[in-house]
């Protein structure tokens, strides 16, 4: 029995030890984050897996606050080697990072718009960052008073809009979309509506809980899945993701501005953002292939205005922005905040 009881452990010990070896190592690359930032990552990890001796990149989908947390925790193999962004890191990001013996260097590769779109089963929305601020907004200015959005079809915001019910699909609150998207749109047309000095910029920002915004999660693709299902729907996501739908869906107008690659090139768009990825300095020279993934990221084949991410819909950087990110990413440089 004593015998039989000595050999399991022995087993259990080698077992236990296997696996540890296991977790010790890893060969293949490790993304995390943005989903909008997702498919220009995937593309680059094909490309690259598909034209070098390393292992594809495995590229994982979590949100940018999600795969900053997850990018922040720790260093070693148990812990990402990169995460997307669609937003800057946040100063708060940092510090974590940085208490957990992190030191990261930030690439910034292109610019992507945030669209309002829906099905073309529908007519197309033509809308003001004031009308969206009113539709989507948790609380709002009436006459004089603060209260709780009383506005249930567009076209309480305005006759000239559908008499239909609001129903907007977004990101949640850990998505770098769902962040920009507050910034940009729903802070900016609260000041348009005029509503920022009585409600302050914390409830500019609040976006309402009764039915009207819909969280659908992390996952771009599933809300245009449901904007195909549901024509009176609009959705929050990139560009990318509607140049990639345009068979099926159109960007909503707003500020009288269309959502196209020029545009948000030339600035024109008002609600558009950088886009980010961010390194784990410590893991380079550890994990194989980091600097080779960066070099295939920041080449002009890849993220030039002829590269194969312009297809995917990333609206590439300047010329001499791009010969400057270009030079950071690859010597590695230490982002300080």
């Amino acid at each position: 029995m004593i015998n039989h009881t000595l050999a399991f452990a022995a087993a259990a010990a080698m077992a236990l030890a296997a696996t540890s070896a296991a977790a010790q190592s890893r060969d293949q690359i490790r993304i995390v984050g943005s989903s909008t930032v997702f498919p220009f990552s995937t593309a680059v990890a094909e490309q690259f897996g598909n034209n070098t001796d390393f292992p594809t990149p495995v590229v994982e989908s979590t949100g940018s606050g999600g795969g900053l947390k997850l990018f922040c925790a720790g260093v070693g193999v148990g812990h990402p080697d990169m995460t997307n962004a669609s937003r800057r890191i946040k100063s708060s990001e940092y510090e974590n990072c940085t208490a957990n013996g992190i030191t990261i260097t930030e690439v910034r590769v292109g610019f992507d718009g945030i669209v309002l779109a829906n099905s073309k089963d529908h007519s197309r929305y033509d809308l003001t960052k004031d009308q969206v601020f009113r539709a989507l907004a948790k609380s709002v200015v009436v006459n004089g008073e603060v209260v709780a959005n009383p506005n249930n079809l567009w076209s309480d915001i305005d006759p000239s809009l559908p008499a239909e019910r609001i129903e907007v699909l977004g990101p949640p609150p850990t998505s770098g979309t769902r962040d920009a998207f507050v910034e940009l749109m729903m802070e900016t047309g609260c000041e348009e509506a005029g509503m920022d000095d009585a409600l302050g910029e914390d409830a500019c920002a609040e976006i309402r809980e009764d039915g009207s915004y819909v969280e659908a999660g992390e996952n771009d693709n599933l809300i245009v899945q449901k904007l195909q299902a549901n024509p009176i729907a609009l959705g929050i996501f990139g560009f990318s993701f509607l140049d990639q739908n345009r068979d099926a869906l159109q960007g909503s107008v707003i500020n009288g501005v269309e959502p196209t690659f020029d545009n948000i090139a030339s600035g024109d768009y008002a609600v558009s953002r950088s886009l980010y990825f961010y390194v784990k300095n410590e893991h380079v020279g550890v994990i194989p292939g980091i600097q080779e993934y960066i070099a295939e990221f920041t080449s002009e084949d890849a993220w030039g205005p002829d590269g194969y991410l312009a297809d995917r819909g990333l609206i590439p950087l300047p010329e001499a922005d791009r010969a400057q990110m270009q030079e950071q990413a690859r010597g590695l440089q230490k982002l300080t905040m």
